[in-house]
């Protein structure tokens, strides 16, 4: 029996699965998010962990003796989030989270101050990173740095609460900027460029290797037989892939979810920084990925449908099939954009709009307003080296036939569907636990069964590839205009 806990940012999720990865029991506990001012966004470290003692407590009741029976514990996490810690292992502020937006002016400065952000790194400086919040808070909250005496990302605070242990897996710490991401190691450099030292770091576990075993007064708590082995685990979006196979080279899927992700799989640290590709290393040893993403794919479509006072599947609904793109342009950046822009700035917007824009024009837009903003990260990957032939989806998103059919032909892949599309973090968390727990990956990471497969139309692509030429002028305008 393996347990996957997700530390997402609006809730915690468990799943208990027993030895063939079946689903036994799975447990939720919502989060709440703080923002005290524009542009912030914090959360207070101690509501994860009451939220994982609100889980395996739930666990616990509905499956006792499979719960008793757990050999491993996986976690995964949202990424980017500065948990600081004191001397005696108590937060010295809330969490400053990863779509905080604050530490735009010390992202300038370090980029200048320090270029192997770029090389060591593999990455753009930005705000959501967790070296440039260290920053702020050096300059902003001196007495709270000083205190400082170990920085954690959020699913490794839940590990100290567990373990007592102070560890960070791979995939993880290479979202702060302070890894060394071809050398799987801190980079002294990178931590001095912030004031901090590798003391003040967790040591350093792949996502499948133990990073130690549940306190004795946890086991008894939930009745485990023997203390569970916890898995180094990995960030949100390394875990989704190792719950949906993509752990070999060249594999890749795509994310429709709050926020977009195309993720692919390299035998190699491959960055592009100038496109703003997220190049860390995977939760598998000896392996990398490559992300581009985009901060509002189905939070467009919500929000939408937050406007048109109707839900999303029923904008999805009265679509239907399309025949070619819309004749209403949308720049899906309600939030700013990181992939290929790093604009925390710029601002959403339609183009194109008349009197005949009715709500299905509207829906269309958005739909191809993300499409192709999955594109730009498309093309950002390939500028890496990066070649995709086939994607799996997940996500909510994935179950508009419609908005994957759109992405096949823009994108020119064949879209996988399985036929379970809630391979969520939670899922390879549990499989990362299962092989720390068996000290052993083989077997561990298949792929779902699909429901179908998606394959361009021929038709579409030709008609996307020219709107697409069409949208890719509208973030310089909308950009210059100031929005």
């Amino acid at each position: 029996m393996y347990i996957g806990l997700d530390i997402g940012t609006s809730s915690v999720k468990a799943i208990l699965l027993g030895e063939d990865q079946s689903l036994i029991a799975s447990a939720t506990s919502d989060l709440t998010v703080e923002r005290p001012h524009p542009g912030w966004s914090e959360q207070d470290p101690d509501s994860w962990w009451r939220a994982c003692e609100t889980v395996l407590d739930d666990l616990k009741t509905k499956a006792p003796a499979e719960l008793a029976a757990v050999k491993g514990i996986g976690l995964s996490g949202h990424m980017h989030g500065a948990t600081l810690l004191d001397s005696r292992g108590r937060p010295l502020r809330p969490c400053i989270l990863w779509n905080d937006g604050r530490s735009g002016k010390q992202c300038e400065e370090l980029t200048k101050a320090e270029p192997k952000f770029h090389t060591l790194g593999g990455n753009l400086v930005m705000p959501g990173f967790t070296a440039p919040k260290l920053q702020w808070v050096q300059e902003n909250e001196p007495e709270i740095f000083s205190k400082t005496a170990m920085v954690l990302l959020p699913k490794d605070y839940v590990r100290f609460k567990l373990t007592g242990e102070y560890a960070g897996d791979m995939s993880d710490s290479a979202g702060t900027l302070w890894l060394d991401v071809a050398g799987r190691d801190w980079s002294d450099e990178l931590l001095a460029a912030t004031g901090l030292t590798r003391a003040q770091m967790p040591r350093l576990v792949e996502g499948s290797e133990a990073s130690g075993t549940l306190t004795p007064a946890l086991c008894s708590r939930w009745g485990f037989s023997a203390p569970p082995v916890v898995a180094g685990g990995g960030g949100d979006n390394a875990a989704s892939a190792c719950g949906v196979g993509a752990v070999d080279p060249g594999s890749a899927f795509v994310s429709l979810g709050t926020s977009g992700v195309l993720f692919v799989t390299n035998d190699r640290f491959s960055p592009n920084v100038d496109g703003a590709v997220h190049a860390f290393c995977h939760a598998v040893p000896e392996t990398w990925h490559q992300m581009g993403v985009i901060l509002s794919a189905t939070d467009s479509l919500n929000w939408l449908a937050g406007v048109l006072k109707k839900t999303p599947g029923d904008l999805t609904q009265a679509l239907g099939r399309v025949s070619g793109p819309s004749a209403v342009s949308f720049l899906p950046y309600l939030g700013g954009e990181r992939t290929p822009h790093n604009d925390v700035a710029i601002r959403a917007g339609f183009s194109g709009i008349s009197h005949e824009t009715d709500d299905n024009a509207l829906t269309h837009a958005v739909l191809d307003g993300v499409a192709f903003a999955l594109k730009d990260c498309l093309e950002a990957l390939s500028v890496a080296g990066t070649k995709i032939d086939r994607v799996l989806a997940v996500g909510g998103g994935s179950r508009s036939e419609a908005w994957l059919e759109i992405i096949a032909s823009l994108l020119n892949v064949i879209v996988d569907v399985p036929v379970d599309g809630d391979f969520g973090a939670s899922l390879g968390a549990a499989r990362l636990g299962q092989a720390a727990a068996l000290g052993s990956t083989d077997g561990v990471f298949g792929k779902p069964a699909l429901k179908t497969s998606i394959e361009p139309v021929p038709s579409l692509t030709e008609h996307y590839a020219e709107a697409y030429g069409r949208w890719r002028k509208l973030y310089p305008a909308f950009k210059q205009a100031g929005f």
